[in-house]
């Protein structure tokens, strides 16, 4: 039998969102003690908070949140009584029980195409927060281990991409609404990936560093191919004004991640508040 932590796990691995409900507090006689936990996906279930209909209730309360993006958690008490039944049945234990429902996201996806100075500081900040990171680079010495060390620790979960000739054919396996952001080495690969990024309907906002001068030579090259309206997906410069003057890269980016990260943020409590609306 799958554990709510196993399920939690591969909820995450597979980008899809759901529940963990948990017994926070029981009184009188209960079908489980305190702190039993199970996990809930729009198809699926893992392990019991103890059967019957407070489960079912459960069960139902948190697929809606699932279906609305709940991203707040609410909880519920229910009376095991005959004379409380839920639509579900009844349940006769005698006793009352509180189940707190906790929304698990999808975390948001972010790949850095260029773990150069700038990259590697970036990823740095980005590993420090729950989200899944993509590291690309055509130069392997970039994603040794040695080099990768700093990110040892990351709360993040951490994918890395060698690709040697063609980076940009990695976009194509990103998760959906991945946020690209484009720093490498090289202006040709640059311009590579950011034509190649807006052949890509899946992804989210593309973010290309660097001055308005190649954002000009970019664009004419890339209006051969695009009509104007879609190149009005790509970001450039990227990071918070005022603080993008700097050229240190950890400056740099520190900044990238504070603009990237409040845009993840705005972007849940939008949705929060279209499901209340």
């Amino acid at each position: 039998m799958t554990t709510w932590f196993a399920a939690v796990a591969t909820l995450r691995a597979a980008r899809e969102a759901g529940v963990l409900v948990t017994v926070t507090d029981v009184r009188g006689h209960t079908p489980r003690e305190a702190g039993a936990k199970m996990v809930v996906s729009a198809a699926s279930t893992w392990a019991s908070i103890g059967g019957g209909n407070l489960e079912e209730e459960a069960v139902r309360r948190a697929r809606e949140m699932i279906q609305s993006s709940a991203i707040a958690p609410v909880s519920f008490t229910a009376n095991l009584s005959d004379k409380a039944p839920f639509q579900h049945g009844v349940q006769c234990c005698g006793g009352q029980v509180t189940v707190l429902l906790e929304p698990l996201a999808v975390v948001p996806s972010v790949a850095i195409f260029g773990v150069g100075h700038v990259g590697l500081e970036l990823a740095r900040i980005l590993a420090r927060h729950d989200l899944d990171l993509h590291l690309v680079d055509s130069r392997e010495t970039h994603l040794t281990d040695a080099e990768l060390a700093p990110l040892a620790d990351s709360v993040a979960a951490v994918h890395t991409h060698h690709v040697p000739v063609i980076p940009e054919l990695v976009l194509g396996e990103l998760p959906p609404g991945t946020r690209v952001l484009v720093l490498t080495h090289d202006h040709a690969e640059d311009l590579a990936i950011i034509d190649a990024a807006l052949r890509c309907d899946h992804l989210g906002a593309i973010g290309l560093i660097g001055s308005s001068a190649k954002w000009a030579r970019f664009r004419s090259q890339l209006l051969e191919s695009f009509p104007p309206g879609v190149l009005d997906r790509v970001q450039t410069p990227i990071g918070l004004p005022g603080v993008t003057t700097s050229k240190d890269p950890a400056a740099i980016a520190v900044s990238v991640a504070a603009e990237l990260l409040s845009a993840l943020e705005n972007n849940a409590a939008e949705r929060e508040g279209a499901r209340l609306t």
